[in-house]
């Protein structure tokens, strides 16, 4: 029955197992596509304008032509999520996948009858899925791994357009799986030298009360880490933008990261250099009770729930920030 969710693809729903997409789509030969992934809180989305916002500037930057307008997307996206309910358990939440190309090349054409159109895909996949294996690391926290690999600076190819071409994310996260110990996860560094992003996720420090970010120049500059802006004004804490080094994190009172599936994660340690005693923060715990209470949700309890649901499951595989080891 889980098998038999449904995916918009072009204008009609399919089955998820026939979703597929051409040989000589754009996405597959160039990762030439632009994507959003959403979630719920109690099966509601939460910031879908504003994932479809920063969708549309990606396919205007990049040319892709699309025939909905963005209050089109959005009844669609809606719509795939009210055909699966019938997959999902009452308490799962949805995880939107909106995958936009520009299609099959120009030079297959006579294979599509000359017909050329973009790819439009909107998939509906339980949460739980993404975040099983994440509730043990709101008390344990992760440990960030700088990689030899970059983050690619927004004058060669700009982070900010949330694009399918993200092999430089892949490089750090097979690097960081060689490290010994748990939790290690990647985070980037421009060539300035300046922190940048982890793969999949924004980063933020607290010092002396105040929350830092990264300059939002070689990043993707997140729908979380923009509501964590949000969040601080509602707490009365001061929120900023500016360029930090390691020197800054490893000096730092708390740091944490920011991403749709997982809202918060406190960072225990950089290079396995603790900070805050690899504790969760205090500024840290507000901001994720904040939001637990903004949205109705229990997000630690709801992501811990989760894993204890799928624990005895079938599905036992590394995440994207783990990977099997060849024998």
């Amino acid at each position: 029955m889980k098998n038999q969710r449904l995916v918009y693809f072009n204008g009609k729903f399919v089955k998820e197992s026939e979703a597929n997409i051409s040989i000589y789509d754009s996405a597959l030969m160039f990762g030439d596509m632009v994507f959003e992934m959403t979630r719920s809180f109690n099966g509601v989305q939460f910031k879908l304008k504003e994932h479809l916002e920063r969708l549309y500037a990606g396919l205007k930057i990049l040319h892709i032509s699309i025939d909905q307008t963005i209050e089109e997307l959005e009844d669609i996206c809606l719509k795939t999520v009210e055909v699966n309910k019938p997959f999902f358990n009452e308490d799962d939440e949805h995880r939107l996948m909106i995958n936009i190309s520009r299609g099959p090349l120009g030079i297959y054409a006579p294979i599509f009858n000359n017909k050329i159109e973009p790819t439009v895909i909107v998939a509906d996949f339980p949460l739980k899925f993404t975040v099983s294996k994440m509730g043990p690391l709101f008390d344990s926290g992760v440990n960030l791994i700088i990689p030899s690999q970059r983050a690619i600076p927004a004058h060669l190819m700009d982070p900010k357009i949330k694009n399918r071409s993200r092999m430089w994310y892949q490089m750090a996260n097979l690097e960081v799986a060689n490290i010994e110990g748990d939790n290690n996860w990647a985070l980037l560094i421009d060539p300035d030298g300046h922190i940048a992003e982890g793969t999949g996720d924004n980063f933020f420090i607290v010092k002396n009360n105040e929350i830092i970010s990264p300059e939002g120049r070689n990043i993707l500059r997140g729908i979380s880490r923009d509501y964590i802006f949000e969040l601080a004004k509602e707490l009365n804490i001061k929120c900023l933008e500016k360029n930090i080094e390691p020197y800054d994190v490893y000096n730092a009172d708390e740091a944490f990261i920011t991403a749709t599936p997982f809202c918060i994660l406190p960072v225990s340690s950089l290079n396995k250099v603790n900070i805050n005693h690899g504790k969760m923060g205090k500024i840290t715990k507000k901001l994720l009770d904040k939001w637990s209470e903004n949205v109705g949700v229990n997000i630690i309890e709801q992501i811990k729930n989760f894993g204890q649901e799928l624990h005895n499951d079938e599905i036992n595989q590394p995440t994207p920030y783990q990977f099997k080891k060849n024998k």
